[in-house]
């Protein structure tokens, strides 16, 4: 690691790509790492229950579909307080201390003997996982500029991709070989390996993570790199203030945490093909395939999603526009869920519409370094918005599985592809208002600005040159 940046340094990097290297590296080394865990963790009930746990648990209607929804509501429970925790206790104690309970609560999950015993563990669990995915965007928020945000956020969702991924080639291997080692069934070895990857990648983030730049004393940056890291955002991270009634009063009198939070509270339902496994719970239902195949199948549609991921973060990047993505992603779910209603199709075509289905988490991290963007100028606002915006998906995700794709509904899911069409266009209308409302303020906080930090363009110019202004501003 060490090696590498001075490699860097030998090349002479300015004091900008420097310090850009070294969070690179020490941020998202352990910001993916923990995602990783979260859902490599959050995933393997999943994989669990299409690879002996229904049977083993004796588990019967909706049972599956209940342990996700406790999983939800602790979830929600524990999304705002842990954003908030953010504001008072270090980013670095924090995040890591979660990730310790969620690990312990992993190796819990082994021993279980009946299926509620995994209600009351899931709900802990969600309140200690909802920690990582708002936190982590609001770190990311504070130290990277909006042209820098997207990529770094596509890295960062997309090894939570990783991690269900790595969770069902985990779980056909350790059906394989752990099937049965020690009296242990393979889906509880599932529980007990990847708890053993989680806890050291915390005790990693305490010694690594390092605050935002005006709190941070991490041991690899120097002083004049902590100084130009608060001074890369200094215009876009002005508002600090304390906690108080006048925060929520500031956050709910503006149009930004309600456009946001419903669009990833509609959005983030196009998820619901690779949150809800439906393509594993599919081929257990129509048989003709092995254990292993049902895990490892389903990877087609995570390596999809990552591929998706990264392309248009990186695209958005340069181009700046954000709404595209939330319309390649509606389009590429409407046409799935349309493939699969057609139930007379053929079987490699259903295979397909799953596989298409992962551009669905190509609008994660877009839609969150939109609201980074959105809210850069207020750090406060920021992290409750991006909190809310999780939230308020997941109180759409406590029930929206239950009515719409119950287990019992397998292989068909025929309300849940209705559903799943409308939510794609329900997306594209809100993305428009949300696109509409961010340019509509750039146009107002041009029209009134003097000469000072935001360059704003002089009264009369073209709507496109303000918005270009407010790129430059960013």
């Amino acid at each position: 690691m060490l090696a590498r940046l001075r490699a860097h340094a030998g090349r002479r990097l300015g004091p900008e790509s420097m310090l850009l290297v070294k969070i690179d590296w020490f941020i998202l080394s352990y910001c993916c790492l923990m995602y990783f865990t979260n859902y490599l963790d959050r995933s393997n009930v999943s994989n669990a229950y299409v690879s002996g746990m229904k049977e083993d648990l004796h588990m019967v209607g909706t049972q599956f579909n209940q342990i996700n929804t406790l999983f939800t509501c602790g979830y929600i429970v524990g999304m705002i307080p842990n954003s908030l925790m953010l504001q008072v206790v270090p980013p670095r104690i924090w995040l890591p201390s979660m990730q310790i309970v969620w690990g312990i609560l992993t190796f819990c999950t082994s021993t279980v003997t009946s299926v509620h015993q995994i209600f009351g563990i899931r709900f802990v669990q969600g309140i200690a996982e909802s920690s990582t995915f708002a936190g982590t965007h609001y770190i990311l928020g504070s130290w990277y500029r909006a042209s820098e945000l997207g990529k770094r956020s596509a890295v960062f969702t997309s090894s939570g991709l990783a991690g269900t991924l790595f969770s069902g080639v985990l779980q056909a291997a350790v059906y394989r070989h752990l099937n049965g080692v020690a009296g242990r069934a393979g889906w509880r070895w599932l529980f007990i390996i990847d708890g053993i990857i989680t806890l050291p990648i915390a005790c990693y983030g305490f010694f690594i993570f390092p605050d935002v730049p005006a709190t941070t004393k991490a041991f690899y940056l120097s002083d004049s790199e902590r100084v130009l890291a608060s001074k890369r955002l200094s215009m876009t991270d002005t508002s600090r203030r304390p906690l108080s009634w006048d925060t929520a009063k500031r956050v709910l009198g503006r149009w930004r945490w309600y456009a946001c939070s419903l669009l990833f509270a509609i959005s983030g339902e196009t998820e619901s093909f690779g949150s809800n496994n439906l393509m594993g719970q599919w081929l257990k239902a129509i048989g003709g395939y092995t254990v292993e195949q049902i895990d490892n199948y389903p990877s087609g549609m995570t390596a999809f999603a990552i591929t998706s991921t990264l392309v248009c973060a990186t695209w958005t990047d340069r181009s700046q526009r954000r709404w595209p993505v939330l319309v390649y992603m509606a389009t590429a779910c409407t046409v799935s869920a349309i493939c699969i209603l057609v139930w007379r199709s053929p079987t490699g075509l259903k295979f397909f519409a799953y596989y298409l289905a992962g551009a669905s988490y190509a609008g994660q991290a877009t839609t969150f370094a939109w609201a980074n963007q959105i809210c850069a100028d207020d750090y406060q606002e920021r992290a409750i918005v991006l909190a809310s915006m999780n939230m308020w998906n997941n109180v759409i995700n406590a029930w929206w599985p239950l009515v719409l794709y119950p287990a019992t509904d397998a292989p068909r899911f025929h309300k849940g592809m209705i559903a799943m069409i409308a939510v794609c266009a329900a997306t594209l209308v809100v993305t428009w208002l949300v696109w509409y409302l961010e340019r509509r303020e750039w146009r107002q906080r041009a029209a009134v600005s003097e000469v000072g930090n935001e360059a704003a363009p002089e009264k009369g110019v073209e709507d496109e040159k303000a918005i270009n202004a407010q790129k430059d501003w960013q």
